[in-house]
């Protein structure tokens, strides 16, 4: 089965995120269980708690289908001890937000260098943060998402994941979102039926599908290794419409989260229903 929906707004209280979702149609859906942009939120409230528990029962969303994201602040490699030790206190309260809304999934960026060690030394510094943070929280799978590789950016390369993963040591609590357009941006090219294959293929070879815990479903605005993140409505970038078709026809890739980021929310519904008339053969 395939869960589509898109990373919905939670504008109001985290409740309403649900409610946005079943507006567009979705099956899945991601969210913001704070700002994304400040350090510092206010605690979620009995209301808000009970409020999206109600509002997902309702509509029939499971933890299985819900992706949220963490803010974008929290530096998990960060070589600066003072931002490390922030990002780390940051990333475990959005854990126990998590937590608290019932959620089986944090989504997150692995994490950048910035120029101040090598790409091996961040990657475990990033598994520490992990180790440490699993060590202090109990029932969320932390799901490290592919990036573009933009600046500093470290998880582009399947590899980096991979070093990730062997480094962290509850296995059972980690996991993988591929972005299509971090994908393609990154070098792995998905265009045509081959070269998705091969990319799949490399990604089951270094990490896994049983990794594989939600993906992000995104077109992209630049040329493929471009190392740049930018994304666009499906079909009007670089990849075009194919990488999605095969993606929708994937038995491998099944029961997730699928979460549309693309740039035009007011098509999102229009996009949800392509990508399900892709699973029509």
């Amino acid at each position: 089965m395939k869960r589509v929906g898109a990373h919905v707004s939670a504008a109001g209280g985290v409740e309403n995120s649900p409610l946005n979702a079943v507006g567009i149609r979705a099956k899945a859906f991601a969210f913001f269980t704070k700002n994304q942009k400040q350090w510092n939120a206010k605690p979620l409230t009995s209301e808000n708690i009970d409020g999206f528990k109600k509002h997902c029962e309702e509509n029939g969303f499971t933890p299985d289908s819900i992706l949220p994201h963490d803010s974008y602040l929290i530096n998990l490699g960060n070589p600066e001890k003072a931002g490390l030790d922030r990002s780390r206190e940051a990333f475990i309260d959005e854990i126990n937000r998590c937590s608290q809304l019932g959620l089986k999934y944090l989504n997150f960026h692995p994490g950048n260098h910035k120029k101040m060690i090598s790409e091996d030394e961040c990657l475990d510094i990033i598994s520490e943060s992990l180790n440490r943070s699993l060590n202090v929280t109990k029932g969320v799978t932390l799901v490290i998402e592919n990036t573009a590789g933009q600046g500093t950016s470290l998880g582009y390369r399947f590899e980096h994941l991979a070093h990730i993963i062997d480094k962290t040591e509850d296995k059972s609590r980690i996991g993988v979102c591929i972005d299509t357009c971090h994908t393609f941006a990154s070098g792995y090219d998905l265009r045509t039926f081959e070269t998705y294959s091969e990319t799949m293929e490399s990604f089951e070879k270094i990490v896994g599908f049983r990794y594989l815990k939600g993906m992000h479903l995104n077109d992209s605005k630049v040329k493929l290794g471009s190392r740049v993140d930018r994304h666009h409505s499906l079909g009007q970038g670089e990849l075009g419409l194919n990488p999605f078709k095969f993606i929708m026809r994937d038995p491998r890739i099944n029961d997730i989260p699928m979460i549309l980021e693309t740039i035009d929310s007011s098509i999102w519904g229009k996009e949800i229903e392509l990508l399900y008339s892709y699973t029509e053969i």
